[in-house]
């Protein structure tokens, strides 16, 4: 089978052949259809000191299982994340991290749809937001993003203010329910917001946490780091709140799988409409990782084996 590989820090990215691999006790074998491509993935390959699995999210048909397997069998379709190799023509699935996929679903509309979903819908379930507040969300045109701020709008915001790099995202982050659309170096961010969702981090946690209103809540799930001076949180009573995925993943299974629920129930009611910037194949994965790294994506970057 081919795989994605690289071997110093930077890459570059290149196809290999390696043996498809075998089933261990708890895992699915998963012959690959699609493969969400995401910011923190591209950024380990950037700066991580060795060269790690390029894992993440993908989806596919099941077409071995390992043993002590019980949910899933040859044949089913499924959705998961991938902690190892995950860019390859098959991968392992451990039982736990996979979930079933609709018939009326795409491969492409699973791996649009369900990580980042849950992972927008978690930050969302973070901020406590009520019926009536202001939103802001960062990255507002990314995979995560722009789910993000339909979530938001369907969970009653009033007002929803979407963060983007390029004023030439405006108009697709509008077309998701935005009313406003604020580019990252402008100086005034408007009117102040409850609760901001941010998946950026860094230099922007300063300018998200001003723009909170008294009381305001700042929901961080950003790699990006970066850190909040105490005494701007003081003076307005406000907060950050962290949050990570893989913490409910591993330790809220039934929450994970209730939000998991919730997805493809909004997604087949039509009121939560994944988008996907590209579709490329498995030996352009360097031109997938560029528009990522570019922030030039309108929602989800996607990898076809």
């Amino acid at each position: 089978m081919r795989r994605v590989r690289y071997e110093h820090t930077g890459g570059p990215l290149f196809l290999e052949d390696v043996p498809v691999p075998t089933a261990g006790p708890g895992e699915l074998l998963v012959r690959t259809e699609a493969i969400g491509v995401t910011l923190p993935v591209v950024r380990k390959v950037t700066e991580a000191a060795e060269p790690i699995p390029l894992g993440g999210e993908l989806a596919g048909e099941v077409v071995a299982v390992g043993q002590g397997v019980t949910r899933f069998g040859a044949g089913d379709r499924v959705t998961g994340l991938c902690f190892g190799h995950g860019y390859a023509d098959y991968a392992l699935l451990h039982e736990a991290m996979a979930s079933p996929v609709p018939e009326s679903a795409s491969a492409v509309d699973a791996v649009a749809l369900v990580r980042s979903g849950l992972v927008a819908l978690g930050a969302l379930e973070a901020a406590r937001p009520t019926a009536g507040e202001s939103a802001l969300v960062t990255a507002a045109a990314s995979g995560v993003g722009h789910l993000a701020v339909q979530l938001a709008r369907l969970r009653g915001a009033s007002r929803i203010v979407g963060a983007v790099s390029d004023p030439g995202k405006a108009e697709f982050v509008r077309g998701l329910g935005a009313d406003e659309v604020i580019a990252y170096d402008t100086d005034d961010w408007g009117t102040p917001v409850d609760y901001a969702l941010d998946a950026v981090g860094g230099d922007l946690l300063t300018p998200a946490v001003a723009a909170l209103a008294p009381g305001g809540r700042l929901v961080a799930y950003s790699s990006g780091g970066g850190s909040v001076q105490a005494y701007d949180l003081l003076v307005g009573a406000k907060s950050v709140i962290g949050f990570q995925m893989a913490r409910i993943a591993r330790g809220e299974p039934e929450l994970y799988e209730r939000w998991r629920r919730e997805l493809w129930r909004l997604f087949t009611a039509g009121t939560l409409k994944p988008a996907v910037h590209g579709e490329f194949a498995l030996e352009d994965a360097i031109e997938a990782h560029t528009a990522i790294e570019s922030r030039s994506n309108l929602g989800k970057v996607v990898l076809l084996p």
